[in-house]
């Protein structure tokens, strides 16, 4: 089995658009959480957002004919993805690019394309409708693109698992290049789906916090917790094979070492309360990662801020790990990003790495009342400095499904 490398991370974030930015949002706990400025959401009930600020899609694009055929989500994915690939320098390497892929994955794709061109055609009738409707709507189109921008021709995928989307993008990339299909992946994920039809939906399937107070929209393991806050952006890896990278000289960020991918097969939105999915992913990663009883492990939970979620998933780490639970540094960084949706599992992969590399568990930040379901260290409201060993991601989505991916701190042997 090939090792597995990461060489590259680009993100676009409601804490920022680079990833210098976005790691010192998070470590001084910046809070990405507002009043929803996109649209008129006086119809609504609820009121906060996290939304991607001042992102210039033209640092990405080179015509602007290009961002007018992109929804979006498709120019979040270009953005973090062309950041990525300009960190790894893997373009500027002699690579097969048949052996050079991408697995970019999104949630709902390009849904503000698609409510655009539903107005068209009731205002205005079925000729008036973009002839790149379907190209910017579809969900695989910001893989596609970021395939043709870089002239990526090796294994090449979408995934589509709502919230565990850009977690299960990364493992089953980790998974080709381990098992020899490919030497290099653009992984990640991207959406943009913050519009009042959306918006309306998890309201009325009663997902997200209707608080008025940024401060008390997203909380994580918090007894307060009522619910998520909508957000936005991609994050994208570059996943490369270990000897491929070293030959070539690349700086290696972290090694990718562990990979569960199980469903709850239980319900359509809600999570098995017992956390049995859950529990098999995160073992399941644990287990392959080889993850010891005395490694200084930080896991960035899914922790949404749902009564239902945060609960589960406590008492499923605590099923895997045991008494150890409590020694494990946890946090959630949906606190200061918002649920960024199918991009949330890539951004919060890269929070890991950072986490590796750095030294330092990124903190939930507005975290006050503890709960007696969710008794772990969840690190509130202050970063705190540690010699990790590994990081594990977890997400889980939608439809039952559970995806957990694990990291390794890189270390040049002398």
């Amino acid at each position: 089995m090939k090792r597995v490398v990461v060489t590259g991370l680009g993100v676009i974030t409601p804490i920022g658009n680079d990833v210098e930015t976005f790691w010192n949002s998070i470590t001084s706990g910046k809070c990405g959480i507002g009043k929803i400025e996109r649209f008129d959401a006086s119809r609504l009930k609820v009121s906060l957002d996290a939304e991607v600020k001042d992102f210039e899609p033209k640092k990405y694009y080179e015509t602007a004919q290009e961002i007018r055929k992109s929804d979006l989500f498709m120019q979040y994915a270009m953005g973090a993805a062309r950041q990525a690939v300009d960190q790894s320098g893997i373009l500027n390497a002699d690579i097969d690019k048949e052996r050079f892929g991408v697995y970019v994955g999104t949630g709902i794709g390009g849904i503000n394309t698609t409510i655009r061109e539903t107005n068209k055609l009731t205002e205005k009738g079925p000729d008036f409708v973009s002839p790149f409707f379907v190209p910017m709507m579809i969900s695989n189109m910001a893989a596609g693109a970021i395939s043709i921008k870089f002239e990526a021709k090796g294994p090449t995928l979408p995934v589509v698992t709502a919230c565990a989307t850009s977690t299960h993008t990364i493992g089953e990339a980790y998974r080709a290049i381990k098992h020899g299909y490919a030497d290099v992946i653009i992984a990640g994920g991207a959406e943009a789906s913050i519009n009042e039809l959306s918006m309306a939906g998890f309201v009325n399937c009663q997902a997200l916090n209707l608080s008025e107070d940024p401060d008390e929209g997203s909380l994580p393991f918090d007894k307060r917790r009522g619910g998520f806050v909508m957000g936005e952006g991609a994050g994208m890896l570059i996943l490369e094979e270990y000897e491929h990278a070293k030959k070539r000289g690349a700086q290696i960020l972290a090694e990718v070492t562990g990979y569960g991918n199980t469903s709850d097969a239980y319900h359509i939105t809600a999570p098995d309360p017992e956390g049995s999915g859950a529990i098999r992913a995160i073992k399941s990663a644990a287990t392959e990662a080889g993850i010891g009883e005395a490694d200084n492990l930080y896991i960035n939970a899914h922790g949404t801020g749902t009564h239902l979620n945060d609960a589960m998933e406590t008492k499923a780490i605590k099923a895997v790990f045991g008494e150890r639970a409590y020694d494990i540094h946890i946090s959630s960084t949906k606190s200061m990003t918002g649920h960024m949706m199918g991009a949330t599992g890539a951004v919060e992969a890269i929070a890991s790495v950072l986490a590796l590399q750095n030294g330092i568990v990124p903190p939930t930040i507005n975290y006050k009342e503890k709960d007696e379901e969710c008794d772990l260290d969840y690190t509130p409201n202050k970063a705190l400095a540690t010699d990790l060993k590994y990081a594990m991601s977890t997400s889980l989505g939608f439809g039952g499904h559970n995806a957990c991916i694990a990291f390794k701190k890189y270390e040049e042997k002398k």
